[in-house]
């Protein structure tokens, strides 16, 4: 298949909630291998379908030596908190320090149709996490505490008067 590119913050998409997959058919499998060898560019996690366009609840990752996706992930299980840096292929060159659970239990199913489970911790249980929340139109920068949200910001607003401006 192939590598697709990223939208960024401001792309409507990424705001959108994903619609859940219905349809399990050659158009979804495309997507599915498009998700997997976009993840595998170097510096990548996780992947959420919305980031590369497509308005299903799909999404790819890359941590820890694990590779896969989910389609139609939930979040059913979570355990324990841990703060930790965390950055966002929309949003380039953002880390921000965010809450994430230590353990997540995450369902969905293959393209097959049938249920997955996915447990993980660390860092794998935040990619688990991240991925879910784009699929629900949200970013990682929307739930950071207080402080770290301002300055997330001033740096997200501070690079986009570096950018020329569009004609």
């Amino acid at each position: 298949m192939s590598v697709r590119p990223i939208r960024y913050l401001g792309d409507p998409v990424l705001r959108t909630p994903c619609d859940p997959v219905t349809r399990f058919d050659d158009a979804l499998a495309s997507l599915v291998a498009d998700l997997i060898d976009t993840v595998q560019e170097p510096g990548r996690a996780g992947l959420a379908a919305n980031q590369i366009g497509s308005s299903l609840a799909v999404f790819s990752y890359r941590v820890d030596g694990h590779l896969g996706y989910l389609i139609n992930p939930q979040i059913t299980e979570r355990d324990g908190s841990e703060d930790g840096p965390e950055g966002c292929l929309s949003i380039p060159g953002l880390t921000a320090t965010r809450a994430r659970s230590e353990r997540v239990i995450a369902t969905g199913v293959n393209l097959d149709q049938e249920r997955v489970t996915i447990e993980g911790t660390g860092e794998l249980a935040r990619c688990l996490e991240h991925e879910t929340d784009h699929l629900r139109g949200e970013l990682f920068i929307d739930r950071l505490e207080p402080a770290e949200r301002r300055r997330a910001m001033r740096q997200i607003y501070a690079e986009m008067r570096r950018l020329p401006a569009n004609p």
